[in-house]
């Protein structure tokens, strides 16, 4: 691909590359690799790197490690335990996802047939995956500052409007308050489907509500995805209530 190609995409993220391989594997799933036999040579990782799953590890670190010195900063007087339940609030899968969208990278991510054909163009822990391997190719890019930079603005908006009373909220028990309010019975929780190595899981809950009504979620804990399912139920049912 010649460098233009990537004008657009380094401006919406707010990065233009000296080494665009980096960007290029970034973007790249196994999937699109295995495929077209590649072989990314990303200057410093691992030369034999040709696809994301390496780069978005260290970006899961590198997001982290970020979003935890911002919260610092805001919440100074704050206990430990209470700024590690507020960053896993603000950086998730559904987050990241979101973000990944707003950028466009779903656009450009690159996928071998088969994962194209199911959707994985839209799938959550592709894209929360891609956003951290983008993040992961900034700093080895252009170092720490550059990838501080490049993640508190994305995350400024986010940031702006976080409380730590975040971290009480509990959407599993909100919405269980307002089924058994409305129907007299408690939602229930099934496990849809998990991927991912062991170590990187990515799970999907479904929540039935009255037989009836249904949502999804995914986290990367049973817990996360129950979370997630509830407040996306949450939502379903408030604009119901609106309509009626």
């Amino acid at each position: 691909m010649d460098s233009d190609d990537f004008r657009g995409l380094e401006e919406a993220i707010g990065y233009h590359f000296r080494n665009q391989e980096l960007l290029v594997c970034s973007l790249t799933h196994s999937s699109f690799a295995h495929e077209k036999n590649l072989e990314c040579k990303n200057n410093g990782a691992n030369p034999a790197l040709s696809h994301y799953e390496q780069m978005e590890f260290l970006g899961d670190a590198v997001v982290d490690l970020v979003i935890g010195h911002l919260l610092m900063n805001k919440f100074p007087e704050a206990p430990e335990g209470d700024l590690s339940r507020l960053r896993a609030r603000l950086v998730n899968i559904n987050q990241l996802s979101r973000l990944a969208k707003e950028l466009g990278l779903d656009r450009w991510v690159r996928l071998g047939k088969g994962e194209e054909n199911t959707g994985g163009r839209n799938k959550s822990s592709i894209l929360s995956d891609i956003y951290e391997a983008v993040c992961a190719a900034v700093y080895l890019d252009g170092g720490f500052a550059a990838a501080f930079d490049l993640i508190r603005g994305h995350f400024q908006k986010i940031l702006d409007t976080a409380d730590l009373e975040l971290i009480e909220q509990d959407f599993k028990t909100q919405l269980q308050e307002m089924v058994q309010a409305d129907f007299k019975k408690t939602p229930k929780y099934r496990l849809v489907s998990e991927s991912g190595p062991d170590h990187e899981k990515t799970f999907e809950i479904e929540v039935v509500i009255n037989s009836r009504l249904t949502a999804r979620g995914s986290g990367k804990s049973k817990k996360e995805a129950e979370q997630d399912a509830a407040q996306n139920a949450l939502a379903i049912m408030k604009n119901l209530a609106k309509i009626e």
